[in-house]
């Protein structure tokens, strides 16, 4: 298949962006869990629904089956998530970019591993983003990378997931750096803001996170 693919999660829905503004023909839609029954509410195809369904009552998840191209179901107790499943499903259809909602904002160990799940993505070279009503967020290898301005998501900030990170450089941004070393638990790269049509980054070694936010109002 390749193209696009957008898993929605069960995390609670007031974190959710308006799935619709992703929306086009070309993206397919996963639902992990209760995001199957997120989808259908937001009125959008739901391609595939993956997991186990212990969030789902028996009512929405008959609504499910008819709504879904694609139904797997799975043991409560199994080895895999229902986001991680999810993603295999798309990797099975050769997804060449996955974005990924509802994820975030319930429990801390449930986030943290979701936002992990991105490197397993990154180094198969699949461009992974965890977007959210507030941020997105993405990893980046060592390269020369660019970032567009994005009025809706204004502020940047660059966190190692390494502990070093080497010969940081940013240009374009209200803050710019000139080789400059980041380190676990740094905070210098934290808020920063494109001041160009777009901004670019790169760094020689070390992994980082790179967030896009914006205020709550």
């Amino acid at each position: 298949m390749g193209g696009i693919c957008a898993i929605v999660g069960g995390s609670p829905k007031e974190y959710l962006p308006r799935l619709q503004d992703f929306h086009h023909e070309e993206i397919y839609w996963i639902g992990a869990d209760q995001g199957a029954e997120y989808i259908i509410e937001s009125g959008l195809p739901l391609h595939a629904a993956i997991g186990d369904f212990d969030s789902v009552t028996e009512k929405i998840m008959e609504k499910i089956k008819r709504a879904a191209g694609f139904v797997e179901i799975y043991p409560a107790e199994k080895d895999a998530t229902d986001l991680e499943l999810a993603i295999f499903h798309a990797l099975d259809k050769e997804a060449e970019e996955i974005l990924i909602f509802g994820v975030t904002g319930g429990r801390f160990d449930h986030t943290l591993i979701n936002i992990q799940m991105l490197h397993p993505l990154q180094e198969k070279n699949i461009k992974a983003i965890v977007i959210d009503k507030q941020n997105q967020v993405e990893l980046f290898n060592p390269g020369e990378h660019t970032l567009r301005k994005d009025e809706n998501y204004p502020y940047v900030s660059f966190v190692p997931v390494t502990l070093e990170v080497d010969n940081i450089n940013l240009q374009g941004f209200y803050y710019p750096l000139v080789d400059q070393r980041l380190t676990y638990g740094s905070t210098l790269c934290i808020s920063n803001h494109v001041i160009e049509d777009q901004g670019t980054f790169s760094f020689t070694s070390g992994i980082l996170l790179v967030i896009r936010s914006k205020e709550l109002i």
